[in-house]
């Protein structure tokens, strides 16, 4: 209860005893004798409750004013760390929400980068479907594939790119093998539109259709290789046609093998990059092992020098063995003649030897 209510009760208390008590004077004035006297003492009470009554709601005041202020700090404290529990979890939701932001951003400016490299990727699908549609254009990446997986399996100088034959016909590759097999030529040949046709064949009439262009333009590409780069005494007895394509070489030996006997009477092999790349790596080998046939004399010749060098050293091992054995035959010599010459010494040491005799003396006197 608040302070200024206590003391409004408190008077209003002490107004109505004040009432009583003069109400009661007066009573006592108009009766008196003994009622007077019941009356006075009846005032006398009343006075002293009235004095009662007033300390009890000073010290009800006070108590209650000792509450309030210790309710007001306790609510004042209260506030404070509410306050400050407040401010802390604010702060630390401050710096999460911008640690957050600050993620948000970086995995925006990834996804930023990730976008672009989509669009990029796009177009380069779009330039490399360009490439494909166009003859001239899929016959350069052809060559360009073919040229990194030569020059990536074998060393300079045993290869050439678009090689003159001596019928005037340019291959594409030339690998000068040794004899035998001799130079082997290497075409590139990507016949996509039969293959594409083949593949969107709708029904077994259209699929057929396909089969038989296919056919064709693999038996022309056979044809062509066949006469232009295998040219007896100049290069080997047969010659490579290279796909581009890993999905057009096993259709090829899967669907049409009477095709792939074909190349093969006609020796024609053909190679999709990744059996292209086994096939030089064996050439690879085949050169690596007709250089060492070529230089066995050469190593025949150094293996026997290398023998001889050996046999010198050994020779020279067994001279200084003996320059060793003699030196410590010396050295024992020279043990025992040091030997000697100290026990001689230690004899010479031990001879007593006695003092010379003493001069006369002189007269002086006599001269």
């Amino acid at each position: 209860m608040e302070t200024p209510v206590l003391f409004a009760l408190a008077g209003l208390a002490a107004g109505i005893l004040l009432a009583l008590l003069a109400g009661l004077a007066m009573r006592g004035r108009a009766a008196g004798g003994a009622e007077a006297e019941r009356l006075g003492a009846l005032v006398e009470r009343l006075a002293t409750a009235q004095a009662e009554l007033g300390g009890r709601i000073a010290a009800l005041a006070t108590s209650a004013a000792a509450s309030q202020a210790e309710l007001q700090r306790s609510v004042n404290e209260r506030l404070d760390a509410v306050g400050k529990r407040l401010g802390e979890s604010l702060q630390e939701s401050s710096e999460r929400t911008g640690r957050t932001i600050g993620e948000l951003k970086e995995r925006l400016v990834v996804i930023d980068e990730a976008q672009r490299n989509l669009v990029d990727l796009s177009s380069q699908v779009v330039g490399l479907q360009d490439i494909l549609d166009n003859k001239q254009r899929r016959g350069q990446f052809g060559e360009q594939i073919l040229e990194t997986l030569v020059q990536d399996a074998l060393p300079p100088g045993v290869y050439e790119f678009q090689a003159t034959l001596s019928n005037r016909n340019r291959a594409d590759c030339l690998i000068r093998l040794p004899n035998p097999p001799g130079p082997i030529a290497i075409d590139s040949k990507f016949p996509l539109e039969a293959y594409r046709a083949l593949q969107a064949a709708g029904d077994e009439a259209q699929r057929q259709q396909a089969a038989r262009a296919f056919t064709v333009a693999i038996q022309k590409h056979v044809g062509d290789i066949a006469g232009r780069y295998i040219i007896p005494g100049e290069t080997a007895e047969g010659a490579l046609m290279f796909l581009p394509s890993e999905a057009i070489y096993a259709e090829l030996h899967a669907a049409f093998p009477a095709l792939v006997e074909t190349a093969r009477r006609a020796r024609v092999w053909p190679v999709s990059p990744s059996t292209l790349m086994a096939t030089l790596t064996s050439m690879r080998a085949l050169m690596r092992d007709a250089t060492m046939r070529q230089q066995a004399h050469l190593i025949q010749r150094q293996v026997g020098q290398l023998t001889e060098d050996v046999a010198r050293l050994l020779e020279r091992v067994d001279n200084l063995k003996r320059h060793f054995t003699q030196a410590e035959k010396d050295i024992r010599e020279i043990e025992v003649s040091a030997g000697k010459i100290g026990r001689k010494a230690e004899q010479i040491g031990e001879l007593e030897i006695e003092a010379p005799p003493a001069a006369p003396a002189i007269d002086n006197a006599g001269h």
